[in-house]
């Protein structure tokens, strides 16, 4: 089969003839047929993020996928040659400890048990084929009017999608998104309004991004371009929900001021919540009184609960969630280098899939 391998953040890169995986216990072997692209993927491979950490040698990158599986190893009762699956790259040691290691399949890991992991599962999914553990693939059934394309665009979704779940957002209850305009924060308002949300706030900076938003979207979306003064910008939001959001949802990137989120937060009601999955350069000062006096809630959130993908599939299964709503950009899998660069600079309502099938 063509793979692309990576020796090495910054490493050699080619796309390279290696042999079809066989399955072996707990495993499956899928045809890939689709995988979508993290915007900073040439960075990646670059070494340019160095707080990634890859599997050691020569890998195959890549974490997500849709494709057929092909091939089924023993010890897996529920999975059959021939299913429709989506592959999760979020992988979770599964012995029953108090802290089990994890890894993202094809991308990076933390720790020495992770490192240990990527031993036994280093390749991802930038191939014709893929070996990955039972545990990460979820069956795809009634949704056979999406392309594998289409349905590789909900890794976009698939992400905040984990955060909403973490901060128990309920149906009728009222959302602040700040990042709104990054590609998780947008994704992460539709997934919102898939799941009942009243009202979702979006934060950003940019008014044509948070108009194209809106356009996108739903009525139920307020766009607020942020001033940077967190009193000014918390009243904004309390003024817009008229009195206070029951939870925010912070996926800045790489931010380097924390006011975009500290004003997420002081817009909560009593008790509210916010969940931060997003990233920042710089530390975030906690207003210890505040957060005691109102009961406020803070989360920390990486990734998604392992039924999340069977979860994500219902919201598109029953129409509450549009997995076209996001505008896919193709490239054939040899041409993945050109791929990248565009994923730098696609919109963050655009997603670049490769197309395993030529």
């Amino acid at each position: 089969m063509k793979a692309w391998q990576l020796d090495g953040l910054g490493g050699p890169f080619k796309f390279n003839d290696i042999p079809v995986p066989a399955a072996r216990p707990g495993s499956v072997v899928v045809r890939i047929q689709a995988s979508s692209l993290m915007s900073y993927m040439q960075d990646y491979m670059e070494g340019k993020l160095p707080f990634y950490r890859p599997p050691r040698g020569p890998f195959v990158p890549g974490g997500n996928g849709i494709g057929v599986i092909h091939a089924v190893g023993d010890n897996v009762w529920h999975l059959r040659a021939g299913q429709r699956v989506a592959i999760s790259s979020h992988f979770v040691a599964q012995e029953n400890v108090r802290d089990p290691a994890q890894i993202l399949l094809g991308v990076t890991g933390q720790g020495d048990i992770a490192a240990h992991i990527q031993q036994d599962w280093p390749d991802g999914t930038l191939a014709e084929y893929a070996m990955v553990p039972a545990s990460l693939v979820t069956p795809i059934d009634g949704l056979d009017a999406f392309t594998a394309a289409q349905l590789a665009v909900t890794m976009r979704y698939i992400v905040p999608y984990g955060g909403l779940i973490r901060g128990r957002l309920t149906a009728g209850e009222t959302l602040v998104v700040s990042g709104a305009t990054g590609a998780y924060g947008s994704a992460a308002v539709m997934v919102a309004l898939a799941m009942g949300a009243r009202q979702v706030v979006a934060l950003g900076r940019d008014t044509s991004k948070l108009d194209a938003l809106v356009a996108a979207t739903s009525t139920r979306v307020t766009p607020l371009v942020v001033t940077g003064d967190i009193a000014t910008d918390a009243a904004m939001i309390r003024n817009a929900t008229g009195g206070g959001a029951d939870m925010a949802f912070d996926m800045v990137g790489g931010a380097t001021d924390p006011n975009m989120t500290l004003s997420a937060l002081h817009s909560l009601y009593n008790g509210g919540r916010l969940v931060l999955m997003g990233s920042m350069g710089v530390p975030l000062p906690i207003p210890y009184v505040e957060v005691m006096l109102n009961s406020w809630e803070i989360l920390g959130c990486f990734m998604y609960p392992r039924d999340a993908y069977r979860r994500l599939f219902d919201l598109c299964r029953s129409g509450l969630l549009d997995p076209t709503a996001i505008h896919l950009r193709s490239y054939a899998l040899q041409d993945l280098t050109e791929a990248m660069a565009d994923a730098r600079c696609a919109g963050s309502l655009e997603c670049v899939v490769m197309n395993h099938e030529g």
